[in-house]
């Protein structure tokens, strides 16, 4: 059996393109028509990764993916019919890990879903711990641990302080970052996104009581640093 994903959007005939494009891709898939239905379904069931819609009856996408942000790391696809930036960016903000704008390539979405797939189960792979200053990257975990507790990263999050961990020290670039987490090398909208990302990163450094600060280094990319709280 495939690996389980859950979609929702108010337009039957994009339920049933998603439902013929990833079942031949050879993923058992559910469709709904609103995310509160997948939401529903997610509590009793939990999907291996979710494609929301952002406009739909009910609640919106963008908030049924903070919901499923709190209950799971599992990949999340932003759909939206908007060519905003800002629509990306708060799909991004609110626990997605990536997106697409209507109307879309199915194929696209298979092969990003097959990425973002591909990339969790890499990390799940990952057994060794990570230390820098005072915080633990725990792949068991799937987040980093501060003083004995989690600071709740998203799959994306996880990721990205997953690279500067591996280079402890030493200034990432932005590309790297980009291909690493994203699988780009180079775009504006998704470096604004790595930074939005960051931004995300540290808040819940701080919040957590950390030490470890991520610097940025002008005109190439971010680093780690051990400082004061």
């Amino acid at each position: 059996m495939g690996k389980l994903i859950y979609a929702a959007d108010d337009e039957p005939y994009i339920l049933d393109v998603l439902n013929e494009f990833l079942t031949n891709a050879g993923f058992e898939v559910k469709t709904f028509s609103t995310g509160d239905l997948l939401l529903e379904q997610f509590r009793r069931i939990p999907c291996d990764l979710a494609v929301l819609d952002i406009m739909m009856p009910g609640t919106d996408g963008l908030t049924i993916c903070k919901e499923l942000r709190s209950l799971s790391d599992i990949p999340i696809v932003i759909l939206t019919a908007k060519e905003s930036e800002s629509d990306q960016m708060r799909g991004y903000m609110f626990g997605g890990d990536d997106y697409l704008v209507k109307p879309f390539s199915p194929t696209l979405l298979v092969m990003k879903i097959k990425a973002l797939l591909r990339r969790s189960a890499v990390s799940m792979e990952k057994t060794d711990d990570l230390q820098f200053g005072d915080i633990i990257f725990s792949p068991s975990y799937h987040d980093i641990i501060c003083q004995g507790k989690p600071i709740g990263l998203s799959m994306t999050e996880f990721s990205l302080i997953e690279c500067l961990l591996e280079h402890p020290g030493n200034a990432v670039s932005r590309s790297t970052l980009l291909d690493h987490v994203w699988g780009i090398e180079n775009d504006s909208v998704e470096t604004r996104v790595a930074d939005e990302t960051i931004r995300r990163i540290r808040r819940k450094l701080n919040n957590a009581g950390s030490r470890v600060k991520i610097i940025a280094v002008w005109g190439y990319g971010y680093k780690l640093e051990e400082g004061e709280v």
